[in-house]
């Protein structure tokens, strides 16, 4: 007795400083190799338990621990349970290591595997699969069929995530795992059945025959199970549900009103709106998933919501909406995934996030990554939103256009594009703002909202002129060459308008005096604006082409060249006169100052430094060498432009399936998604789905072959099933039913059992009177005997 006291006063330091984090150090420090064995090889359960906690901890700490191999495993057999799960974590980490020496511990955890303790047979079966060794696959195989049985449904959930481990221990076993996969999914204890759907997802998620038969029991047990077993669950029934149901749409059709008699006017049917119609089963499962919505679980949220999005109807995803945006209030990490699933969701059905707008704005302490998916759902769901809404998110916004953070201010300015973008009655209110901020002494901002406005302008160039105008007067002031490269290629586009009354002439002209100033991005476009002026010039001047008269009556550019300046590129910028001969008479004038002026560009961009630049005036040069034949350089140069379109940035991850990885990715990941993505199936076609009769409950077959035992309620419920069946025509009161065949209440049994005593009364009292009669006949007969013997 002070022997155990003492030990439990040594356990019980031992513990208490153990607790205290292993502050000193002296409780960390590490015994020799030989005192150790010999804590191993102790007779004493306490300095065998000490001795283990040394390994495990050196083993957690990287350190060598196969030395100690055989001086473990030899406490297998141990009955102290904290030295078994001790002693099995150590296998569990250095059986690979030594495949030999682990075998021999296999006889005694198959021992364990009958302990009276569930939870000991449970950690026998979890450490034997747990041990990859090829060579016991099939004793690991009998060991997941004996837990499959087992009493315990701990004992049995251990089988159930036993058999992934041994499939990917030995493929071989796979039917073998199919049949205890099937016992397992038809167990009656949920949390059995959840771990049995993390197994078949892993072992063999194309097989859906076996999950007809138990489908109805997997939806009922699905609120029941565990985070875990609910996702492997949901996963998987939306890849049912879309090889076995069909998708069915319905017609609802709407009549016309009729006249205030009722025989007045015609009724008019409308073809109506065409909506979804569900499978009864398929509703089974979209009802068993709402309770989930309300899981502490985000990963489960998410789930439904992707059920609900693939497989409901849009009232169903309207349901999601809500316990989706409560994951916005979760920590950072879960907030960033949840806002990817929101924008997914939003692409496809942005109405219903309008409610919860306010919930989109920027707080300012958001990073990067939340405030980007932020303003893109705002642009999202600006064109449902109301006026008031509409004016919240602007206002909120141009507030951050004109911010600190160059990245916020460059992702509001593009947020205000695509919400002009996607509303046009907002377009004039937003291109407001944006020319409010080209006076901004920042250079991204002003280059931004260019870029921007450029996009706008673009989808109404008419009704856009005076922006041009005012646009064109801020290059004195604008610095940015990006700001000005979209500046003057706005003023190109917009040359040929208004013919001699366009500003881009008197643009080219102040442009061409601070040339030598610009850099690279302005030169390349105020050569470009040369080319597109001259174009439009030429095709204005250029006389109507007639037929094909003698040579002496078409018009011919004869330049003159100057004899004072030398050979070379200086007779191209010299004195021109153009002769025109009409019939022997000549128009001999000065070039126009357009054409001077584009030889003035063309002689500036020769000798730049650029390579770029001087190529690309090369290549204007040759196209309009020939005014008169002007149409390749207008098709080149005043060919439409198409109208820009800015996606929204998640565009690119629409198609991925909402909750997995690569919605987080994206791009990233390739044109498919990660490494081992898979897209959900199609729909199954119409008349190709599995025979509902197949999800009957009643059509399960027995397991293992064995001959079923019917309990005797199930009987008693048979019986009365029968006698319902039945009806009047089986007796009056026969199985718990009356005369009507309905089912007896408590009255009925009561009156019964009162007619019943008054049965045997009666009949007892005629038994008595038959007995009297019988003895008063006999009495009778004595008499008459003693007579006539007499």
């Amino acid at each position: 007795m002070l022997e155990t006291a003492r030990d439990l006063t040594l356990e019980a330091a031992q513990s208490a400083s153990s607790a205290r984090g292993f502050k000193s150090s002296s409780s960390i420090r590490d015994l020799p190799v030989a005192q150790l064995k010999k804590l191993l090889d102790s007779r004493n359960d306490r300095e065998i338990l000490e001795g283990l906690r040394k390994v495990i901890s050196m083993m957690y700490r990287s350190q060598p621990c196969l030395p100690y191999f055989s001086s473990v495993i030899k406490n297998v057999a141990s009955p102290n349970i904290e030295i078994k799960k001790l002693v099995y974590i150590y296998l569990l980490h250095h059986a690979e290591s030594e495949p030999d020496l682990a075998l021999l511990s296999i006889n005694t955890i198959q021992k364990s595997l009958t302990d009276q303790n569930p939870q000991v047979r449970a950690m026998a079966l979890r450490v034997m699969s747990g041990i990859r060794v090829p060579v016991i696959s099939q004793i690991v195989s009998l060991g997941i069929k004996k837990g499959c049985g087992d009493m315990s449904p701990y004992v049995r959930k251990a089988a159930a995530l036993a058999i992934p481990k041994c499939y990917r221990l030995d493929s071989n076993t796979l039917p073998q795992l199919l049949e205890y996969l099937s016992v397992l999914l038809g167990d009656k204890q949920y949390y059995v059945v959840g771990a049995a759907m993390i197994a078949f997802m892993e072992v063999c998620p194309d097989r859906i025959d076996l999950i007809h038969k138990h489908y109805r029991g997997l939806i009922r047990k699905l609120v029941d199970m565990d985070e875990w077993g609910q996702l492997a669950t949901l996963r998987l029934m939306i890849i049912y549900a879309r090889k076995c149901f069909p998708r069915r749409t319905t017609r609802i059709r709407k009549t016309g009103n009729k006249g205030f008699y009722g025989d007045e006017g015609t009724d008019q049917e409308d073809e109506g709106e065409e909506i979804q119609a569900l499978d009864s089963d398929l509703e089974l499962l979209l009802k068993a998933c709402k309770p989930l919505l309300q899981s502490r679980n985000s990963a489960v949220v998410v789930a439904v919501a992707r059920c609900y999005l693939y497989l409901g109807t849009p009232d169903y995803i309207d349901s999601a909406i809500g316990p989706l945006i409560s994951l916005l209030r979760s920590p950072q990490d879960i907030q960033h995934i949840a806002l990817y699933n929101v924008v997914s969701v939003c692409l496809v059905r942005p109405q219903p996030f309008v409610r919860y707008a306010t919930h989109f704005l920027i707080r300012a302490s958001d990073p990067p990554h939340v405030w980007k998916l932020k303003l893109e759902i705002l642009t999202i769901i600006f064109p449902q939103c109301a006026m008031h809404m509409k004016g919240i998110i602007l206002s909120e916004l141009e507030h951050f256009s004109r911010g600190s953070d160059g990245k916020l201010v460059r992702e509001s300015v593009r947020a205000i594009g695509r919400c002009a973008q996607n509303d046009s009655r907002a377009s004039s209110r937003c291109l407001r703002l944006l020319l409010k901020q080209i006076s901004s002494p920042d250079g991204n901002l002003v280059a931004e909202s260019l870029t921007v406005i450029r996009h706008l302008i673009q989808q109404d160039p008419f009704a856009h002129t005076k922006t041009v105008i005012r646009l064109a007067k801020n290059l004195d002031t604008a610095s940015d060459p990006q700001a000005r490269a979209s500046i003057i290629w706005l003023v190109g586009e917009f040359a040929g308008i208004d013919g001699e009354n366009n500003i881009a002439p008197d643009v080219l002209r102040i442009l061409a005096k601070g040339f030598a100033d610009e850099l690279e991005p302005a030169k390349l476009q105020i050569v470009l604006l040369a080319a597109k002026v001259y174009v439009h010039h030429v095709n204005r001047t250029q006389p109507p082409m007639e037929c094909q008269k003698s040579s002496a009556h078409s018009p011919t550019w004869t330049p003159v060249h100057n004899p004072e300046g030398g050979g070379g590129f200086s007779a191209d910028t010299g004195h021109f006169e153009t002769v025109y001969k009409n019939g022997g008479a000549t128009e001999i004038g000065k070039e126009h100052p357009i054409a001077v002026l584009w030889k003035y560009i063309l002689l500036l961009a020769r000798y730049d430094t650029s390579y770029d630049l001087r190529d690309r005036a090369r290549l204007y040069k040759a196209l309009l060498a020939v005014p008169t034949s002007t149409q390749l350089a207008s098709l080149l140069l005043l060919a439409p432009k198409p109208i820009p379109h800015t996606p929204s940035p998640s565009e690119g991850r629409k198609g991925f399936t909402l909750g997995s990885a690569s919605v987080v990715i994206g791009g990233e990941g390739g044109v498919n998604g990660l490494r081992g993505y898979e897209a959900l199936p199609q729909w199954v076609e119409e008349g190709q789905e599995p025979d509902p009769a197949l999800r009957e409950e009643g059509a399960t077959k027995l397991e293992y072959g064995e001959k079923r035992s019917v309990p005797a309620v199930e009987k008693l419920d048979n019986a009365v099933r029968e006698g319902t069946k039945a009806g009047p025509a089986s007796g009056g009161g026969i199985n718990g039913l009356n005369v009507n065949g309905k089912e007896k209440t408590l009255d009925d049994w009561l009156a019964e059992d009162e007619e019943e005593d008054e049965e045997d009364s009666e009949e007892s009292t005629e038994e008595e009177t038959d007995e009297e009669e019988s003895e008063y006949e006999e009495s009778e007969d004595e008499e008459e005997h003693h007579r006539l013997v007499k």
